[in-house]
């Protein structure tokens, strides 16, 4: 048995075993035109299977800039909570190369609900098309938009919190690193699910985890090539196209940061929250044993993941309805 499946929480594992997987693990990125759609069927398989919420308005927008394309952002609103609303800006998980906008729909409507805040999901670029930095410009630019629309859609601008999920934990890290240096509003925090921070693959973690097949090193080393090309693991990356090169934490809102201790990400992401904190940013930082990459979807109902979830949904909670004189 795998060294990682010894540690393994059992109800991730059993999990696990459900999993469908190729030669090259979950997500074989040697592939990824054939990734891409069947990443894309699977996901809109699961949402057509749930009845329709009608406490739910499902809107799209677009960012529009002057020097690129515009952005597309699905905004997600539950029509019984009061407004004007805060808004989570959410960037999707898949590595920045796979994934879309809606693939989210079923869980953020829940938590919107939950929380009583309105999530604005950016469609942004995906690489190898758009290399880095190009998703954290969109990030950028619907960061932008939506501080100067929030009055006339109803939400509340000066609650806006920046959220992402593993790639686009990535993106929603370096979105947050392109507001501070070009002198925009500070976000009310940003929320960092194991976020992909760190092309250079030179952690213990990123050598450890090699055989659990969800998103182990070698599908990460192959992302990030999609992402930077040549400059992969080079003095070439800027911070906005991986954010662990930046040598300045400081200045940034508070942060929320979670990851599995079976996961490649679990010391990129343990040395970026010590680096935020020792620059004096506000951290809660979660450490989930015996979890694996994306253990809260593929294991939505387990113990951990329950955990997770509403560890998450308080502290949203408390950041977007915190007292004024609190924040």
């Amino acid at each position: 048995m795998p060294a990682s499946r010894q540690l393994m929480d059992p109800e991730l594992s059993l999990a696990l075993d459900a999993v469908p997987m190729t030669p090259n693990g979950a997500f074989d990125l040697t592939d990824l035109a054939a990734t891409r759609a069947a990443f894309r069927a699977q996901a809109e398989a699961a949402a057509d299977a749930r009845p329709g919420d009608p406490s739910v308005t499902v809107e799209t927008h677009l960012a529009s800039r002057t020097d690129g394309p515009d952005v597309p952002i699905r905004l997600l609103r539950p029509t019984g909570a009061p407004g004007p609303l805060p808004v989570l800006l959410w960037f999707h998980g898949g590595g920045q190369v796979l994934g879309f906008a809606a693939q989210d729909d079923p869980w953020l409507t829940r938590l919107g609900a939950s929380v009583g805040c309105a999530v604005a999901v950016v469609d942004y670029r995906l690489a190898p098309e758009t290399p880095a930095p190009g998703a954290a410009e969109d990030g950028f630019t619907a960061y932008q938009w939506l501080g100067r629309e929030a009055d006339a859609l109803g939400l509340d601008g000066a609650r806006i919190g920046i959220a992402g999920q593993s790639g686009g934990g990535g993106v929603a890290a370096a979105t947050t690193l392109l507001i501070r240096d070009r002198g925009g509003v500070t976000p009310l925090f940003q929320s960092l699910t194991y976020p992909m921070l760190d092309d250079r693959n030179r952690t213990a973690s990123s050598h450890e985890i090699t055989d659990i097949g969800i998103w182990d090193r070698s599908t990460n080393v192959l992302a990030w090539q999609a992402i930077l090309g040549d400059r992969a693991g080079t003095d070439d990356v800027c911070p906005y196209s991986a954010p662990a090169r930046t040598t300045d934490l400081g200045a940034l809102p508070p942060t929320f940061i979670t990851v599995g201790d079976l996961d490649c990400f679990r010391d990129e992401d343990l040395d970026y929250a010590a680096r935020l904190r020792a620059h004096g940013v506000p951290v809660e930082l979660h450490l989930y044993p015996g979890a694996y990459h994306a253990f809260d979807l593929i294991a939505p109902h387990s113990r951990l993941a329950t955990a997770f979830h509403q560890t998450w949904s308080n502290y949203l909670t408390r950041q977007f309805h915190a007292s004024p004189s609190l924040v």
